[in-house]
């Protein structure tokens, strides 16, 4: 046994001391006197690796037979599986292959750390981490917070001999939405950029489309939804009159909305928020279902995955009481990896679906074309742009309908729901009715349904609110802020003597507090992601160092948006708890050096926030509306959006802290990402203590997550607090306000946001005139010609040559280790998709693993991942 150790000495030494934990094998430290096993344990309280190191010297001194079958045992006993493997049989080459995973993550471990929740990560990370880490890290959270047992977590990844723990980690991520952690672990992922402020209120779509499966029921109520305690006793809320079970029955407005649908035309309906279009998209199926009869296939689209599944659930109760032999089903999210579609579809009358499921199984083969459904619905249809879902799916279909193979027989009927289409920029009303009808060219619809006929009986259930606005004075001078500036000029002068990080963004004019400098930060952290340098050594030191400077910097641009909308001593506060988890954390030499700025200041900083300054004036409006407000009208329930979930909390704290205030005991409802505690259980406690008629909560406070989700009858007070998007934006906002005189107020101290809101206010009825123009006019909309133009340009595309071959043969390096994989020679392609590797020797250099997500049930045990051996 000594031979054979002293021959793999360097191999037995370099994974021991990176994997194994001394204390965990305590039976096998018996074999040492008593001395040195103290002395190893006393090591480990200092640091893991070295202990291992003094753990390792001491081993190679042994004499006992049997020692090395000890040290497995021990190593099995305590789970250490991988490492008791590679020593079993020698060969390390598994735990080689996670060294690049290691890497990256101790590159970006200064960020990582501050983006991750141990705790709730604890839950999917038992499989990769022994149970003894588990309840240590625990323990930290509970003694020093979460960045110091964020710490710990990451520190045990990377000792962690299991050799799919980076995959764990990212499905870890993943689970618990933690997107901008998950993201510094995928280099390629485009990147969201900043929380969401000033930019994140517009309405946008990203070229990245991920459905998460949150099943929140009920939490997305609408007005069709209520029971009948909660129905004002006046007028009943909802989009439809409510009968026996989950039924629906129309009312006129809605049967006006629905009736070019019911003749068969391509139909784009447009009408208000809370008018109840999920009730006309019911009557819609209902009678199509009768006029189709069995070559009925029916397709409900909802582009978040909450809404699907309040749909889902309205679909379902609805048609089980109408009629229960009309076959429903749903898919969201990750269910499509998991069901075959295909089975889905003709096994259904109706599904109702998230787009993107749609798209998998077109590109993946499972629905070879759009004519095996007979009706598509798009909720929320002003998304059918650039490169969303619905624009893929509704591209397939014209292409189809305008080739000379198909000339547009057995395509599905089109409908789109939506409560604004006024999409895109534009000036005036021509530029207006070119959106429109580009719009309505991709939905393949001439008609847009409107309501005309019956506007009494829907202003009668839809009140929109009188809009307000209240353009405050800014500060006059701010200490906080000089001195925040100077924090972060200093941090930025550290960065320099690091590296050039002027040449990792080309972004420019970034001042501090603004969106902009967080995108920079954003950009600055991207590169750093991918910085080659000849020595790896200083690699890694450069970006661990610019990680932890960008860190800071972000939170000091936090602070300063934070100070610009709230008092200085929600600022501060925010700044503190962060300081003081890094001081729990590791605290290094670089972070005692960074923290050591802020300790230098926080006397100054601490005097200004406990009343050296003016507090701010925006507030003082807004207290001064909220007062008046509920003294006029104890019942008010308020709807206060704001731009970030960090100024969320700080107003929260405001208000109760506020002797005047604090009797509207605040809600908060925001996103779920790294820096919200926020659960799905969460969101609906707070929903429902807010519609709740025993006045637990009379505001609620809401980020951008909540301006299409909440729907509550009782809501007679919007205020947006520095919160300005585009005309749909504006609708969706203003239409959280349902109840009969209802305001909707917008505080600012800038001038323009103001402006631009009554811009937006100019071009919603710029864009009324426009619908009513084409409605008036239909051949206005033959005049414009968009489907055939888009088209040729596709085609065009298409018929672009491809990239002439190289010619010769070249030989392809892994990306990873640069050894030889294959020749260029060797390769061919199947199906226009697979490239097959013809030379069998590629497996002497590679290993194969089950695929992670294997596709189809036929070929599930043969698929396989390729994994390169060096």
């Amino acid at each position: 046994e000594g031979g054979a150790f002293s021959a793999q000495h360097r191999h037995f030494h370099l994974y021991t001391t990176r994997k194994c934990q001394c204390t965990a094998i305590l039976t096998f430290l018996s074999l040492f006197r008593f001395t040195v096993a103290e002395r190893i344990l006393s090591e480990e309280s200092k640091s893991v690796t070295s202990a291992a190191q003094v753990f390792l010297d001491q081993v190679c001194l042994l004499e006992e037979l049997g020692w090395y079958q000890a040290l497995l045992d021990a190593l099995d006993a305590e789970d250490y599986k991988g490492l008791c493997e590679a020593l079993k049989k020698w060969d390390f080459q598994i735990l080689e292959s996670t060294k690049i995973h290691r890497v990256l993550l101790e590159r970006i471990e200064p960020s990582f750390t501050k983006m991750i929740k141990p705790r709730d990560l604890l839950r999917h990370l038992g499989d990769c981490l022994r149970k003894r880490e588990c309840e240590e890290i625990q323990a930290i959270e509970n003694q020093k917070g979460p960045i110091a047992a964020a710490e710990r977590l990451t520190d045990c990844l990377k000792r962690s001999d299991k050799q799919n723990w980076f995959k764990l980690l990212k499905s870890a991520l993943f689970s618990c939405e933690l997107t901008e952690a998950l993201q510094l672990l995928e280099p390629d992922t485009e990147m969201e950029t900043g929380d969401e402020e000033e930019g994140a209120t517009m309405t946008t779509i990203s070229f990245q489309y991920t459905e998460q499966s949150d099943d929140d029921d009920g939490m997305l109520m609408s007005g069709n939804q209520l029971t009948p305690s909660e129905t004002p006793p006046t007028s009943e809320r909802g989009g439809g009159e409510k009968s026996r079970g989950g039924e629906k029955k129309m009312r006129e407005y809605q049967r006006e909305l629905a009736e070019p649908v019911f003749q068969g035309k391509n139909t784009v309906i447009c009408a208000p928020t809370g008018c109840g279009k999920t009730v006309v998209a019911l009557a819609i199926c209902e009678h199509h279902l009768k006029v189709k009869g069995k070559g009925a296939k029916v397709v409900f689209m909802a582009t978040k995955v909450d809404v699907f599944n309040q749909q889902y659930k309205l679909f379902q109760d609805h048609f089980q009481e109408k009629d229960p032999d009309i076959r429903i089903d749903g898919l969201c999210g990750n269910q499509g990896d998991q069901l075959s579609m295909k089975v889905v579809m003709e096994n259904n009358d109706i599904i109702v679906l998230t787009p993107q499921i749609l798209v998998n199984a077109m590109a993946g083969g499972e629905i070879p074309s759009l004519s095996c459904f007979s009706l598509l619905i798009l909720d929320e249809c002003h998304n059918t742009t650039g490169k969303h879902p619905y624009n893929i799916i509704m591209t397939s279909y014209l292409d189809a309908k305008l080739s000379k193979e198909q000339n547009g027989q057995h395509l599905p009927q089109i409908v789109g729901l939506t409560a604004s289409v006024g999409i895109g920029s534009f000036k005036n009303q021509s530029e207006a009715e070119n959106n429109i009808c580009q719009l309505c060219a991709s939905l393949d619809s001439r008609i847009i349904s409107t309501i005309h006929t019956n506007t009494d009986e829907l202003q009668s259930y839809v009140h929109t609110p009188d809009k307000e606005f209240f353009l405050v004075e800014k500060r006059h001078t701010d200490p906080f802020i000089r001195i925040i500036h100077d924090i972060m000029a200093k941090i930025e002068g550290l960065a320099k003597t690091v590296y050039n990080i002027e040449s990792l963004s080309a972004i420019e004019n970034r001042d501090y507090g603004s969106q902009k400098y967080e995108q920079w930060i954003v950009d600055v952290q991207k590169k750093c992601r991918v910085l080659q340098l000849k020595d790896q050594e200083e690699e890694s030191r450069v970006c661990r160092a610019l990680y932890n400077y960008t860190e800071h910097l972000r939170k000091y641009n936090d602070a300063l948006i934070i100070n610009e909308d709230a008092r200085t001593k929600d600022a501060l506060d925010y700044l503190s708890v962060f300081i003081q988890q890094v001081k729990n954390a590791g605290h290094d030499e670089t972070e005692q050096r960074l923290t050591a700025y802020f300790d230098g200041q926080q006397g100054v900083l601490r005097g200004l926030s406990s009343g050296g300054q003016k507090e701010n004036p925006k507030l003082d409006m807004l207290q001064y509306i909220l007062e008046e407000q509920y003294r006029q009208n104890d019942e008010t329930k308020s709807v206060l959006f704001v731009r970030t979930r960090a100024l969320a909390d700080a107003l929260k704290s405001w208000i109760e802290e506020s002797d005047s205030l604090k009797f509207l005991k605040p809600g908060v409802l925001i996103g779920r990402g790294h820096k919200s505690s926020m659960t799905l259980n969460s969101k609906k406690g707070v929903l429902d203590s807010f519609k709740s008629f025993d006045n637990q909560s009379k505001i609620l406070i809401a980020t951008s997550v909540a301006d299409e989700g909440i729907d509550i009858p009782q809501c007679n007070l919007v205020l947006m607090y520095e919160y300005v998007g585009n005309v749909v934006k504006m609708v969706q906002v203003r239409g959280r306000g349902r109840a009969q005189g209802s305001k909707c107020i917008l505080v600012s101290d800038k001038k323009d946001r103001i402006d631009k809101e009554k811009h937006n206010m100019e071009k919603e009825k710029i864009v009324e005139k426009a619908i009513r123009k084409l409605q008036d006019t239909p051949t206005e909309m033959l005049h414009k010609v968009f489907q055939r133009g888009d088209k040729v340009c596709r085609d065009m595309v298409k018929m672009v040559p491809e990239r002439r071959l190289t010619e010769g043969s070249y030989q392809l390096l892994c990306s990873k280790c640069k050894k030889h994989s294959c020749y260029t020679d060797d390769i061919r392609v199947l199906q226009d998709s697979h490239h097959i590797v013809l030379d069998p020797t590629l497996f002497s250099r590679a290993r194969t693993e089950p695929h992670p997500k294997p596709k189809g049930v036929f070929i599930s045990e043969g698929l396989k991942t390729l994994v390169c051996l060096f």
